[in-house]
């Protein structure tokens, strides 16, 4: 995982921000999907 999508996983996470946590997991996937294939 990139060190800046972790970045902004714990700053979300420790601001308590679902929203945000759900729209980085999602574009983790994406990233990560993209990147196997």
């Amino acid at each position: 995982m990139p060190t800046w999508l972790q970045n902004q996983i714990q700053k979300a996470f420790y601001e308590k921000n679902t929203y945000q946590v759900k729209l980085l997991n999602q574009c983790w996937y994406y990233y990560r999907r993209k990147n196997c294939s």
